[in-house]
């Protein structure tokens, strides 16, 4: 199958039903660029105002509503060698009276941080007065928002998620990993961007180590499924992702729809299904810093292949 190479030259700060840039087939693969969350690309250069600029939309022929986009992360890589974070913890996860001794003076502080690719690290350069020092840690790149244009001709905020994906800021959103996404339009107009070299759990510093990089995916249509919400797998895991506020209604749309995933995809009959989750379900906190938390409901493949044998 054809690999597309694709320069973008504009950025959106909406999941939409934007014109396509490249209109590509089932089973293609593109290789292409992301912006970091602030619009900074790989020569540091700013070129885009908005937070979270969308590359895209790749428009899929044949994928019509009713299908699910399936996009496999083929690869994802740095492609600068700093990247920033903010300093702060989220005020929404912390004890209210905590709140105002724990924060820093200057609430927008970024720490800014130096990537290298060859040795698998980031290490922290500002702050540099902290007890933490100049510490490593590994990196761990994942995509941050990513999705299809929503319903009913809606543009959605890159700031936020929904049915459609959008910024759904999951670790699990990283190279190996298959993601799917019910189609709303004709050609679904797959968006990504907002890549981290590495994030918490949650995103609960409000950002990750926010990063350009060069990604490439590969797409396929899965039709007539009876796929609401994003899902997908890894290694390990079948997953599927529920984007709401509050946490609990996130939490209820991701395990609605692995119940349903279940019987639809796998085959397994209602009482079956409620038999396995109730024992061996796991739960993923995505992000719980945007105006929609992200909830993700995991199976391990091991388990779901005795239910199916």
């Amino acid at each position: 199958m054809p690999t597309h190479q694709f320069s973008p030259s504009h950025y959106h700060p909406t999941l939409a039903t934007h014109d396509p840039v490249l209109r590509i087939a089932e089973g293609d693969s593109v290789v292409t660029s992301t912006l970091c969350a602030h619009g900074y690309d790989a020569a540091g250069a700013h070129v885009a105002e908005m937070g979270n600029p969308m590359t895209g939309p790749f428009h899929v022929e044949g994928a019509e509503p009713g299908d699910a986009l399936e996009v496999t992360i083929d690869s994802i890589v740095p492609n600068r060698e700093y990247g920033w974070a903010r300093t702060i913890i989220a005020p929404n996860v912390l004890d209210p009276d905590f709140l105002a001794v724990s924060q820093p003076a200057d609430d927008q502080l970024l720490a800014s941080w130096r990537i290298d690719n060859r040795a698998g690290t980031a290490t922290l350069v500002q702050p540099a007065d902290t007890s933490i020092g100049s510490i490593s840690l590994p990196l761990a790149p994942m995509i941050g928002c990513l999705g299809v244009a929503p319903p009913l001709g809606q543009a959605i905020s890159t700031a936020t998620s929904g049915e459609h994906g959008g910024n759904m800021d999951y670790r699990g959103f990283a190279a190996g990993t298959t993601v799917y996404f019910p189609v709303f339009v004709p050609g679904a107009l797959f968006h990504l961007g907002d890549c981290h070299a590495l994030q918490s759990d949650g995103e609960i510093g409000g950002t990750g180590v926010e990063i350009s990089c060069d990604v490439q995916f590969t797409v396929r249509i899965c039709g007539d499924t009876n796929a609401h919400w994003p899902g997908g797998e890894d290694q390990n895991y079948i997953f599927t992702v529920g984007n709401a506020r509050p946490l609990d209604q996130a939490l209820q749309h991701a395990t609605t729809e692995m119940l349903r995933r279940l019987q639809w995809q796998f085959g397994l009959d209602a009482g079956g299904a409620r038999i396995l989750m109730g024992q061996c379900v796991e739960y993923d906190v995505g992000n719980i810093f945007d105006p929609a938390y992200t909830m993700v409901c995991k199976i391990a493949k091991r388990v779901l292949k005795s239910a199916v044998s």
